[in-house]
């Protein structure tokens, strides 16, 4: 009985290293079984082209794995490296680059027609923030009952919404009436290079000191 449960656990360790290895995102070692491939160093340098068995074996000699990169060339590029290495440092990168990145995310500003000035400021608030951290910003106006037969009221609102975050966004559409809900979308204005505003400002620079030059001149001769 307990002959069968050791071979039973060590068919499954066997059977899920293989399943394992043999589906990695790249073909390596043994899972290589080209014609041809076209083998590089560790350290990039061209080793020719080889059968995959010969490949293999010099991936074996370096200690090292052979890695299929490149499978759509002809032949196929190899490269020996550590593929534990690589991976590692890859899902490194990845990471830092999730990191880095900023999910734009949609945020709604929901009013009412007859919103009083208090909120409206609390709602642009909201609104400004959002944009500043590089949101889209959805507001929405909703119409209850008899405020269906005055639409002008909310579109008035939602231009005036607008007009009030120029300065950081742009309105994407018209105000659109969708049921009882009539929405605009404002988009975060992109940010202008420091360096770029910089060089933008030095011509203006250097010709206001050329006009005031050429006007000390003027006032010398006249003099």
């Amino acid at each position: 009985m307990c002959e069968r449960v050791s071979v039973k656990v060590s068919a499954i360790i066997l059977v899920w290293r293989c399943f394992s290895i043999s589906n990695p995102a790249h073909q390596i070692n043994e899972d290589i079984r080209d014609k041809e491939v076209r083998l590089v160093g560790e350290t990039g340098e061209q080793l020719g082209i080889m059968s995959a068995a010969e490949a293999l074996q010099k991936a074996e000699e370096a200690e090292l794995d052979l890695v299929k990169i490149s499978p759509n060339a002809v032949p196929p590029v190899c490269k020996l490296m550590d593929y534990g290495k690589f991976r590692f440092e890859q899902a490194k990168r990845d990471k830092e680059a999730r990191k880095n990145q900023h999910v734009v995310e949609i945020k709604e500003v929901r009013m009412s027609p007859g919103i009083d000035v208090a909120d409206f400021n609390v709602k642009l608030r909201n609104a400004q923030k959002f944009l500043a951290e590089g949101n889209r910003v959805k507001v929405t106006v909703r119409f209850r009952g008899r405020e269906m037969a005055h639409t002008e009221i909310g579109r008035d609102l939602l231009i005036k919404f607008s007009e009030q975050c120029a300065e950081v966004a742009n309105q994407e559409k018209d105000p659109k009436l969708d049921g009882r809900h009539m929405s605009i979308f404002l988009a975060p204005k992109a940010k202008e290079d420091p360096k770029k505003a910089k060089s933008k400002a030095k011509p203006e620079t250097a010709k206001d000191e050329a006009e005031e030059e050429s006007k000390r001149k003027g006032e010398t001769e006249n003099a």
